[in-house]
């Protein structure tokens, strides 16, 4: 079982930490290294992102055997107490942690020990850069950066209480940088409260698909107290910040019965 640490966790996840450390990385370092890493997990350390809902416990008949920390897209403190390696927790661990980042971001980043790093490879990562840091005691700490893509799947994406903004327009819209979107939705119904910039007050209402794609028609009164109306079919992306864009394409149902195209972007 894989679960989210508590403060009274702190004390299972230095010794993992420290055990790990201690045994497994001083066959790969020299000793200034192995006490540049525990000082680097030090328990303020640990104690701050337990705090900060990022770290998780893997459980194993009720020993507390590893665990792995999730900041945004980094696996950070990935460690398994080392009378249980060997056994898949390293891999369950790893499933677990791409798993939660996929859900909104589409890369994957760890800074990869040497101890670490055939694992890593084998699971599909890839070097973007080797970095050097000499410790107090003047040892050569080496660790590669690796970076995983994935396709993020849009299916499940709840668009209920997000706020958008647009980043582009069309000449021909009424919506600009001014205008604010606020989202809701239950089940596959969407829709939409808006104004801002020139639009006084506006409203969409429509469908989610599956794949995260709406289809909705917006009216809204501008500034000149015209009424205008029209159709969307927005596609989503995830950003690196894990944050959802919407390529909009547009057309006006009254007026030029013209079509347009925009963008905006989670706030």
């Amino acid at each position: 079982m894989i679960r989210l640490a508590e403060s009274s966790d702190l004390e299972s996840v230095l010794q993992i930490t420290g055990e790990t450390v201690t045994e497994i990385y001083s066959h790969y370092y020299a000793a200034g290294v192995v006490d540049f890493f525990l000082q680097h997990h030090s328990r303020e350390n640990v104690l701050s992102d337990i705090k900060n809902g990022i770290v998780w416990l893997l459980e194993e008949d009720g020993r507390k055997v590893g665990t792995v920390t999730l900041q945004k897209n980094a696996v950070n403190r990935l460690f398994v107490l080392p009378e249980y390696q060997s056994h898949g927790y390293g891999s369950q661990l790893m499933d677990f942690a791409e798993k939660k980042i996929s859900e909104k971001f589409s890369h994957v980043h760890i800074d990869s020990s040497l101890a670490a790093k055939e694992m890593y490879l084998k699971r599909g990562y890839k070097e973007k850069k080797t970095c050097r840091i000499e410790t107090d005691h003047g040892d050569i700490l080496i660790y590669d950066e690796m970076e995983k893509g994935f396709i993020v799947s849009k299916r499940g994406i709840n668009y209920n209480g997000k706020i958008f903004m647009p980043q582009s327009n069309t000449e021909n819209g009424e919506v600009d940088a001014e205008t604010i979107f606020q989202y809701f939705q239950e089940s596959d119904l969407f829709w939409a409260e808006y104004s801002g910039g020139d639009v006084l007050k506006g409203h969409m209402v429509g469908i989610v698909a599956e794949n995260g794609e709406l289809d909705f028609h917006y009216q809204h009164l501008n500034k000149d107290r015209q009424v205008r109306i029209g159709k969307c079919h927005s596609i989503p992306h995830i950003l690196g910040n894990g944050k959802i864009a919407l390529q909009e394409k547009w057309q006006w149902l009254n007026g030029d019965l013209s079509s347009g195209e925009s963008v905006v972007v989670e706030k």
